[in-house]
């Protein structure tokens, strides 16, 4: 099994030599698929939505648009989404 390699990226910041190198190094391997991440389909990927909204605001219209919270509930912050 291949080995993850997770770096953090601050905007504005250049990545180094050494970081694209690894970029470009993970080009030449293939998509692994299993289980636990399996291809999707092309309309799968159509139904992926943000989840990183501007504001709560934002949120409360998405969550209320796919039935997960009541009007009144949805102005105030949630803090933990249940799928429908």
């Amino acid at each position: 099994m291949a080995e993850m390699v997770r770096h953090t990226h601050t905007a504005g910041s250049g990545l180094t030599i050494e970081q694209l190198a690894e970029i470009e190094d993970a080009k030449k391997y293939p998509i692994v698929f299993d289980d636990d991440c399996p291809e999707l389909t092309e309309e799968q990927l159509a139904e992926f939505r943000p989840v990183n909204f501007a504001s709560w605001e934002e949120r409360a219209r998405a969550m209320r648009a796919a039935g997960i919270v009541n009007r009144k509930a949805a102005t105030e912050p949630v803090l933990a989404a249940v799928g429908k």
